[in-house]
C-alpha cells in the first residue's frame, strides 16, 4: 500500500492516514488541552490560567499565483484562520519555513513575501521566526511554505460541541477559492473569472465571539473537501446529524459556472476565507446580524440546523426532496491548499 492523493484531499482517507499513522503513535502530552488525536484545526496548551491555541500548516498550491492571492498570503491566512476558529483571534504571531528550489525566480518570491507582509498587516500579527531551505532542481515544485501560529484564546472552541438544535452558519459565498485555483491551472476563460476567497477572518470571528461567545459550539474552516468534509467530520465528532437548506448556500455566479462546467459539486470545493459556525438557536440572528455587519461577513447564511438522528450524516433538502452528501474520498482537486 502507498500513499496517494486522496490521502491528502481532506476527506475520509486524509483523516484515516492521519489517525492510524500519526495520531495513534505519540504519546498524549500532559499540558495539552486539545492534542492530536482530537484532529482539530490545532492544538489547545494549558499555560497556567491561559489557553494557548497552536497550529501548522504546509502550502503546496498550484500555481502558486492564482485570482485573489498567492501561496503566501494563502500560508498566513490559513494559519491565522485555523487559530480563530479555536477562539484564537488575536495571533501573537507566526513562524515561516520555506522551501524554494533552485532557479526560482528572485522576482516570484520577492511578491510572494509581500503579500505574507500584507496578510499578517491585515491579521494584526507578523512573522517572528523562520526558516530557508533551498533544493536542487526537480527536487521540489518551485516553492513550498510551511507556517506555524500561535494564540491565546479566552475560550477554547473545538469543532466536536454541536448539538441537537443548533444552526449552522457559514460566513460567507463558498468553492471561490478552489475553483479560482482550477481555472487558473486549466487557463479556463469566463467573462467573470471566480476570485479566491483567501483572507484572514479572525476580525470576523472576534465579532462573533463579541456577541455570542458562550452561544458558539463548534467552529471550522472548510478548507481541503469543503463545506462537505468539515461538516461531517463535525457531526460525527459532535454524534449529531445535519440538514443542509441547499438552497440557502451561497454560491457566486462565477463559482456556479466553474463547478457546472467541470462537474465538482461546490460543497466538495476548498474555501480560504469562510468558516462554518454552530451557534445555539437563541443566539443565531445575533451572530448573523454581526456577522452581516462588516464587509466580509455580508453574505453570511444560515445553512443548516442539528438534528438527533442521522448521527454523522448530512441530509441535503434540495427543494424537491432529500438527499445524503458523501464524504469526500477521492482526489477532487489536488494541491488547492
Amino acid at each position: 500500500m502507498t500513499v496517494t492523493l486522496a490521502h491528502g484531499a481532506g476527506g475520509r482517507s486524509m483523516r484515516r492516514l492521519v489517525t492510524d499513522v500519526f495520531a495513534a503513535s505519540f504519546d498524549p502530552s500532559p499540558h495539552a488541552e486539545v492534542g492530536l488525536a482530537a484532529l482539530d484545526d490545532g492544538a489547545v496548551l494549558r499555560i497556567g490560567e491561559h489557553h494557548l491555541v497552536v497550529t501548522t500548516d504546509a502550502h503546496v498550491v498550484a500555481p502558486a499565483f492564482f485570482p485573489g492571492g498567492d501561496i503566501g498570503r494563502l500560508a498566513i491566512c490559513g494559519t491565522v484562520n485555523d487559530l480563530a476558529v479555536m477562539g484564537a483571534t488575536a495571533p501573537l504571531g507566526i513562524t515561516s519555513a520555506i522551501i524554494v528550489e533552485e532557479g526560482y525566480p528572485l522576482a516570484d518570491l520577492e511578491r510572494i513575501r509581500t503579500s505574507m507582509v500584507q496578510a499578517c498587516r491585515e491579521a494584526h500579527t507578523t512573522v517572528v521566526a523562520g526558516d530557508t531551505k533551498v533544493m536542487g532542481r526537480g527536487e521540489v515544485d518551485g516553492i513550498v511554505i510551511t507556517t506555524t501560529g500561535f494564540g491565546l484564546a479566552r475560550r477554547v472552541i473545538t469543532d466536536c460541541g454541536l448539538h441537537p438544535g443548533d444552526v449552522i452558519i457559514v460566513t460567507g459565498f463558498i468553492a471561490d477559492h478552489g475553483l479560482a485555483v482550477m481555472a487558473q491551472r486549466h487557463k479556463l476563460a469566463f467573462e467573470v473569472p471566480p476570485q479566491s476567497d483567501v483572507a484572514p477572518i479572525n476580525h470576523l470571528i472576534e465579532k462573533v465571539l463579541h456577541v455570542a461567545l458562550d452561544d458558539v459550539t463548534a467552529m471550522k474552516d472548510p478548507t481541503r473537501g469543503g463545506v462537505a468534509s468539515a461538516l461531517h467530520e463535525m457531526a460525527e465528532k459532535s454524534n449529531v446529524g445535519i440538514v443542509l437548506d441547499e438552497l440557502s448556500l451561497p454560491v457566486t455566479p462565477a463559482a456556479r459556472a466553474v463547478s457546472e462546467l467541470l462537474g465538482i459539486d461546490p460543497l466538495y470545493v476548498a474555501n480560504e476565507g469562510k468558516a462554518l459556525i454552530g451557534v445555539a438557536p437563541a443566539a443565531a440572528r445575533r451572530v448573523i446580524e454581526a456577522l452581516r455587519s462588516t464587509h466580509q461577513g455580508c453574505d453570511a447564511a444560515i445553512i443548516g440546523r442539528c438534528v438527533d438522528e442521522h448521527h454523522g450524516m448530512i441530509v441535503v433538502e434540495t427543494g424537491f426532496g432529500r438527499r445524503l452528501l458523501a464524504e469526500p474520498e477521492g482526489e477532487l482537486l489536488p494541491r488547492i491548499c
